[in-house]
């Protein structure tokens, strides 16, 4: 009878960020594996971690667990061995050949380098025939994605070993391609750096601008989230070296991060990084601040009893929807008495299609409804506790709006301005009603999107604030409140990432769906840089960035010459139906 081929014996050598995460996965998967790390204090971090997964009866695993130490001759009897050190090639090519010589001719060795020459490797490694590469741009992570990269000295029977490996895990195979993953760790690489960067100058907490890049732009988890699941030094080298090839400032590693070379501090795989985590590994979430709650820790709270709205436009139809989903009568003022009626009707509208979805019933449709009414005189605001103003990013506009505001509204009434990339100050001062001013930055489309970036200016009194925050509580929205300052969280650290794909293009090399697929991928963004930026819209995204060049003025903000072209070409995205896809317009 023939006997039954056993499963490969797999060796994980390195186990930082990387590694522990494929030896997490291999074991979970029911792979007998072999860990190796020259630091006592990482194997026994790793043993600990691990204690978890030993526990859990959901999958058949060996009965003694992984096995761990810090001699590579533990190695000798794996039949496939996963070299995870970090990006040097002069450290991986002595660690491959150490492993050459504990190891059976037989053994697959596994490179996850995604940036070295891997036929240097494969060379260095002493078989090159049976040496592959594993590319991941991030730590995997179940649900991932990676790439197996093979030499045309690699021969099949070694890709069929990864294949097989691969097959039970829960990774999904892709092709990235070298460039494309190149630009892809570049344009997030730099976008991590500019979020420690804005950490830095004091502007928000960590807590701040992971929940921030979460909840406005879909991230799968926060820059810092990120930093730490990666690793500082992984991202501090990779600065390092982009900007010594490049000499580009936005990949020059932020203070912080330079503060941390050579250390051991700096992420998840520690436990220490710029969020703190327990001895699994586990994120610890601290406990809220007093002041945290959701009426700012004060008890002098105003009572919004009814909102108005000012604009027609997709974002005040969105706003007004909010408001009286959320049971608040609501006056909403457009210029004219037929553009009223059409914002209405777009209100109506959408909140029919929320019901066919199944997010609200029709009772509740039908009460929101009667709690909205449209008009086209600025007076019918008086009566209202609170004024969002959503009309066009014009300063001069929003100026002459406030203006206004502060003549018609009521003693008391707070007025916000929802500008996603202008001064607060700037627009609104004008109502002469410093201290009961302030932002409010609904994301698109407001119905949909939790984050609202709450945006007070030195003469914003802590009473506004409050109201504010207890306000985004009750329509069940995230209000992270930031300081007065052009771009404020969200727009500050994208659109300089949406500017960075865009210079990518200048390269003979770069391809938009490429580049796209890479960032979806392998960092797990929702959306590619250039999708993204065909759903935002091409000439929002000119203007946006042009305001935030002209606060800043440094090269990172500046808009790239074929966004210009583009536009001037009627090519806006998505609603025009081209943009840097050939989309359906909507």
């Amino acid at each position: 009878m023939e006997q039954e081929a056993r499963p490969p014996v797999i060796g994980v050598a390195g186990l930082g960020s990387v590694g522990e995460s494929l030896l997490r996965m291999l074991y979970s998967g029911g792979y007998e594996v072999i860990g190796i790390d020259s630091d006592p204090a990482v194997l026994a971090r790793v043993d600990e971690r691990l204690k978890a997964v030993r526990s859990a009866a959901s999958v058949a695993r060996p009965a003694d667990g992984p096995t761990l130490g810090d001699d590579v001759a533990l190695l000798g009897r794996a039949d496939v061995v996963v070299e995870a050190v970090p990006e040097n090639l002069a450290v991986k090519k002595r660690l491959l050949r150490e492993i050459d010589a504990v190891c059976e001719p037989g053994t697959v060795l596994v490179t996850t380098t995604s940036s070295l020459p891997l036929t240097q490797l494969a060379v260095a490694s002493g078989r090159s025939a049976r040496t592959i590469g594993l590319r991941l741009l991030e730590p995997p992570r179940p649900g991932g994605s990676v790439e197996v990269v093979r030499t045309a000295m690699s021969s099949a029977a070694v890709v069929s070993a990864l294949d097989e490996v691969l097959a039970g895990l829960d990774l999904e195979r892709t092709a990235f391609g070298a460039r494309p993953a190149a630009d892809a760790t570049e344009l997030v690489h730099a976008f991590l750096n500019r979020a420690v960067a804005l950490l830095d100058l004091g502007y928000a907490d960590q807590d701040s601008i992971d929940t921030a890049l979460r909840l406005g732009c879909g991230l799968p988890a926060g820059p810092f989230e990120m930093l730490d699941r990666i690793g500082w030094e992984t991202i501090r080298s990779s600065l390092a070296e982009l900007y010594a090839n490049t000499g580009n400032e936005a990949f020059r590693p932020a203070a912080l991060l330079e503060k941390s070379a050579g250390t051991a501090s700096g992420g998840r795989a520690t436990g220490r990084g710029f969020h703190s985590y327990d001895e699994l590994g586990a994120r610890v979430v601290p406990a809220p601040r007093s002041g945290d709650g959701e009426d700012g820790g004060l008890n002098d709270v105003q009572h919004i009893g009814r909102v108005g709205v000012l604009g027609s436009g997709a974002m005040a139809c969105g706003i007004a929807e909010v408001m009286v989903t959320a049971g608040l009568p609501t006056v909403l003022v457009a210029r004219s008495r037929a553009k009223a009626d059409r914002a209405r009707d777009v209100v109506a509208e959408s909140l029919v299609r929320a019901v066919r979805k199944g997010r609200i019933s029709p009772s509740r449709k039908d009460a929101a409804l009667s709690l909205l009414r449209s008009e086209q005189d600025l007076t019918a605001l008086g009566d209202c506790d609170l004024v969002i103003e959503a009309v066009a990013e014009e300063t001069d506009l929003k100026r002459s709006v406030f203006a206004r505001l502060g003549q018609v509204c009521q003693q008391g009434a707070l007025l916000a301005t929802t500008t996603s990339s202008l001064s607060v100050a700037d627009c609104a001062d004008s109502s002469g009603r410093g201290s009961q001013v302030l932002g409010l930055h609904f994301f698109n489309p407001a119905p949909m999107m939790k984050l609202v970036e709450l945006v007070r200016t030195p003469a914003t009194s802590e009473q506004t604030v409050a109201t504010a925050r207890a306000l985004c509580a009750r329509l069940n929205k995230t209000a992270i409140v930031c300081q007065d300052r052009t771009g404020f969280i969200v727009n500050h650290l994208l659109f300089p990432y949406l500017a960075d794909a865009i210079r990518l293009l200048d390269h003979p090399h770069a391809d938009v769906e490429e580049i796209d697929a890479a960032v979806e991928r392998g960092h797990g963004f929702p959306m590619g840089p250039f999708r993204l930026l065909d759903v935002i819209g091409l000439d929002v995204s000119l203007a946006i960035m042009e305001r935030l060049h002209k606060e800043f003025v440094t090269p990172d903000f500046a808009a790239p010459p074929l966004l210009r072209d583009l536009v001037a070409d009627g090519c806006l995205g998505r609603k025009s139906g081209q943009g840097f896809h050939a989309v359906a317009p909507r």
